[in-house]
């Protein structure tokens, strides 16, 4: 933005011209001081604020709006056990990252994402479709067909003649991205595009670690961490200025030390040596004991790859765990998981246990 258009004093206006600073930008990032002007301390603090303010889109929000403001939006995951655990579902503003060993039950539940998105506010949905950019496997159709066939048995508090209305496979638009080129290149272009025409509301990315992995060396991790993290603000912008959910899939990686902290944002980051794929007999290396613990994470064998550059980039931050034990309904036995809430701003440390069904991921009540 033009420096022009700012509602400044006549003084003001005066020394920014004669410091050649052109644009907000050039205000925000300029590297004298300010007070070199031969402005005031009250000027130079009038001159930043307006620059802020014309610079932020949005306003900020905090995480005493998120955690008590009943008006705000979520999406809900489909399960009241689940949603109960995230206090009404997925933030719509921000990003949110779920994490978890290969078989947890990530994709599945990003799936069942897919189709809550399209449900009327009253039932926890967006009224809209969603996006979901593959950058591992090919896209699981079949897969989501079934979970569309089961949605009445899932969403047994949503009328069925409003689940017959709506077309579920005709709001789940599907991008595929090999590269890191063709990844960027889908959320600055074609991603924008579907949200300015309300076909999405809601951005899935599964995962986000599979091409920041494979892209680079160990010694490359300066050149990972900046494409990261302007991938990473892409996605925000994404998030605030259309008011969007996004959720990043993620993998994990070893851990081999006996620190609880691993897992926040304030955390060392995971060295990039280690920063390979789980293997089966690390994954499921974790005790019993271990699996039914209140709270798993404390005692964690492994950790979501990309280390601190990434944890500092996302909002929520979700495990799904996969444990020992497993469950049964009816002709139908699954896996015991437990999705926990490793950080967030206005949600408390805490995990449900869970199971696949045919219909989809829910709560096991205990």
């Amino acid at each position: 933005m033009d420096m022009e258009q700012l509602e400044l004093n006549p003084r003001i206006r005066a020394a920014v011209r004669r410091a050649k600073l052109r644009s907000v930008r050039d205000v925000l990032c300029c590297s004298q001081d300010l007070h070199t002007l031969g402005l005031s301390h009250s000027d130079v603090q009038q001159l930043l604020r307006a620059a802020a303010h014309a610079y932020r889109r949005h306003c900020p929000i905090t995480a005493l709006l998120l955690r008590d403001d009943p008006s705000s939006l979520r999406l809900s995951v489909g399960c009241a056990v689940l949603d109960e655990l995230l206090r009404g579902g997925l933030p719509v503003g921000g990003v949110t990252e779920l994490s978890g060993e290969s078989g947890a039950g990530k994709t599945q539940l990003a799936l069942q994402l897919c189709l809550s998105v399209q449900y009327p506010v009253q039932q926890g949905g967006l009224d809209s479709g969603a996006v979901f950019i593959c950058t591992e496997d090919s896209f699981p159709s079949r897969r989501l067909q079934q979970l569309i066939r089961e949605q009445s048995s899932l969403r047994s508090d949503v009328p069925e003649s409003l689940i017959n209305s709506i077309e579920f496979s005709n709001n789940v638009y599907i991008e595929h991205a090999a590269d890191l080129d063709s990844l960027q290149e889908c959320v600055t272009r074609r991603v924008p595009l579907l949200l300015t025409r309300g076909l999405v509301r809601l951005v899935i990315v599964d995962s986000v670690a599979a091409l920041f992995r494979c892209e680079f060396q160990p010694s490359d991790w300066l050149e990972r961490n900046k494409q990261l993290i302007s991938f990473s603000s892409k996605l925000h912008q994404l998030s605030q200025e259309y008011n969007t959910p996004v959720l990043c899939v993620n993998q994990v990686t070893d851990v081999f030390s006996g620190s609880d902290d691993t897992l926040g944002p304030l955390s060392s980051s995971v060295s990039p040596a280690l920063s390979s794929s789980v293997s089966p007999a690390l994954s499921s290396s974790v005790s019993p004991a271990l699996s039914s613990s209140v709270s798993p994470a404390l005692s964690s064998s492994v950790s979501p790859a990309l280390g601190l550059a990434w944890a500092n980039q996302v909002m929520v931050r979700l495990m799904l765990r996969r444990l020992q034990g497993s469950v049964s309904q009816g002709d139908q036995h699954s896996a015991l998981r437990r999705l926990e809430v490793v950080f967030a701003p206005h949600l408390a440390r805490d995990g449900r246990d869970a199971a696949v069904w045919r219909e989809g991921v829910r709560g096991v009540q205990t």
